[in-house]
């Protein structure tokens, strides 16, 4: 467990379990946790031992979103602080070399709906929601969210669900693309590590290419990503971890795959 307050990192063999740990505030982001999210996040990527993350929040909810109450400093500029508090941590999940799940607890409202959607997967508990609270305080969804919505939903559907603060519960995320699966919340956990289990049995660079070349299928034209496919497919092709699956796909064994 990592001795950080507000942000802790639990280790069960090749999985990581980060979480935000302000329960008492429903893990309402502050400066103590943009600053160790960050450090988390780099401690956990860097960790080769480490196959896959799960990102989660302690207590009663996944995170609340930024936390109002926050004193801030007289030049202080939202702007900045996005840029270069939550913009870093965000980037540094998008573009981990190994997955990253969220495990989305109760609310993830705000920029907290941000971290939740961010991740590669998500697994919701079915009394957990994604809230853009943002247009009931005069503000609009930071951290990416609009990205995420825009691409998830589409232009109107996202701008409705935005403009008029539309709770979307678990199964409403499911059926829009927003989640991969909806469980129990007293199995939460449990179904969000029986799903980095599965993923460690298989080929980390596999995995990492396959994220990449999805992150770059966001943008690119079918023309460019063929071409980002065949890149990633080279690298892939030559390495040990596909010797071994081939290998064990003849032998009829699962294959034991090392990451090169």
């Amino acid at each position: 467990m990592s001795s950080e307050q507000n942000v802790t990192i639990e280790r069960q063999g090749a999985i990581a379990i980060v979480s935000f740990n302000r329960p008492e505030s429903l893990n309402a982001i502050e400066a103590g946790i943009r600053a160790e999210i960050l450090a988390a996040t780099e401690e956990v990527n860097a960790d080769d031992s480490v196959r896959v993350v799960i990102l989660t929040g302690a207590g009663r909810a996944f995170c609340a979103g930024a936390d109002l109450t926050e004193k801030q400093s007289p030049d202080f500029s939202v702007e900045d602080q996005l840029n270069l508090e939550y913009k870093p941590v965000l980037m540094a999940i998008a573009n981990a070399p190994k997955p990253w799940i969220s495990a989305v607890n109760g609310a993830a409202a705000g920029v907290g709906s941000a971290f939740a959607m961010n991740c590669d997967l998500t697994v919701m508990a079915d009394n957990a929601y994604i809230y853009q609270a943002f247009a009931a305080i005069g503000l609009i969804p930071d951290g990416g969210a609009t990205w995420h919505l825009a691409r998830t939903l589409g232009k109107k559907r996202a701008y409705e669900l935005i403009a008029l603060g539309e709770k979307l519960t678990a199964y409403k995320c499911l059926e829009l693309g927003l989640c991969n699966r909806v469980v129990p919340a007293d199995k939460l956990m449990d179904e969000a590590l029986a799903l980095a289990t599965e993923l460690v049995g298989k080929a980390p660079l596999s995995l990492r290419y396959a994220k990449q070349t999805v992150n770059a299928a966001m943008t690119e034209s079918v023309d460019q990503t063929i071409s980002t496919e065949a890149r990633f497919q080279a690298l892939c092709i030559k390495s040990a971890d596909a010797v071994e699956g081939a290998i064990a796909f003849v032998q009829k064994r699962a294959p034991v795959f090392q990451g090169k």
